[in-house]
């Protein structure tokens, strides 16, 4: 018996979320390899799902959780054996597929990936999904041939996991960090972790022209809507946008100026279904590259049992940083 974060919808959808003792014979008879999970963590997208905001579960009933370390106990697939450690993010875990909000999960080994030497299981899990998808941010950057050189580099909804952790790799790496953000209180925490300056994020929230003063060699944009538009307006000639989230909504109000005028690039970036050789080059970069001083800042640990009310804190807007689970 292991204890799980359990959400049940009945058919006249009424939904519950709880913790409760499942057993191994209830896990997904879908995977391949059973891990035992020692740490987890909470994202935006586990949020939704606990607090049922938002249709991210499409199976009833579900164990929540898309993110997940721990030790492998048995595994069928070639590339894992007993005893080895590893990582889950994605795929659909915690939203189709029973997820790692649990002492233990039945995952499918082709999608996992060997926890990277120098990176503890609370580590990992205080990068999670959010610290991994700003790794992948870097990445497009870089790919794109943006250098610490060419100017500032803006980084929207920074006091979220993706944002700040988005600081502390681009600080670490040389880049001139501007950061926006809802929370003044929290500007000296965001400088702490490597930001330049701090922005009131109203600045880029409204309605604005479709082309504006240059300013951005780079973006790493966490909320979408206006505020990409406007980073987009705002973008250096040649410059690159990365897209990763939609925290003030899914629309783009823009206009194709900033493209075909000024050969600007808007990289979208999916965490979710990366392929495992780009999902490895990230997880090795975050080991070399992180700070891990710095992360220890952005992330605070809690039990399982405290997942469901910190989950709500998520959703209401007052949480900073990563949250880690302990299983």
């Amino acid at each position: 018996m292991f204890k799980a974060v359990f959400l049940q919808k009945n058919e006249q959808g009424e939904f519950k979320a709880s913790i409760e003792e499942l057993s191994e014979s209830q896990l997904p008879e879908s995977g391949d390899v059973l891990v035992e999970i020692s740490h987890s963590t909470l994202n935006y997208k586990d949020g939704l799902a606990i607090c049922n905001k938002s249709p991210v579960v499409r199976q009833w009933p579900m164990v929540a959780g898309i993110d997940g370390a721990g030790k492998v106990l048995e595994s069928a697939h070639p590339r894992f054996k007993v005893g080895d450690e590893v990582i889950l993010n994605g795929f659909g875990v915690g939203e189709t597929h029973w997820g790692c909000l649990a002492g233990k999960a039945k995952l499918k080994g082709d999608w996992l990936i060997h926890r990277p030497a120098g990176l503890s299981a609370e580590q990992a899990m205080a990068i999670g999904t959010a610290g991994y998808t700003a790794m992948l941010c870097v990445l497009g950057l870089e790919k794109s041939g943006v250098k610490p050189e060419h100017g500032e580099i803006l980084v929207t909804g920074a006091t979220g996991g993706v944002g700040s952790v988005a600081i502390a790799l681009l600080s670490k790496l040389g880049y001139t960090v501007v950061a926006t953000s809802g929370k003044p209180e929290q500007a000296e925490f965001l400088k702490s972790l490597g930001a330049h300056d701090v922005m009131d994020r109203n600045a880029l929230s409204a309605a604005g022209k479709p082309l504006q003063k240059e300013r951005w060699a780079g973006v790493v944009d966490c909320v979408g809507s206006h505020t990409l538009a406007n980073a987009c307006a705002q973008t250096k000639y040649g410059g690159t946008v990365t897209a990763c989230g939609l925290a003030q909504g899914m629309d783009f109000p823009s206009s194709v100026a900033p493209f075909i005028l000024r050969g600007v690039t808007l990289k979208g970036i999916d965490s979710v279904m990366a392929p495992i050789a780009v999902r490895e080059e990230a997880w090795t970069r975050l080991a070399k590259d992180l700070d891990l001083n710095k992360l220890a800042k952005l992330s605070r640990v809690i039990s399982l049992e405290e997942s469901l009310g910190a989950a709500a804190q998520i959703m209401a807007g007052t949480n900073t940083g990563r949250v880690v689970v302990k299983v």
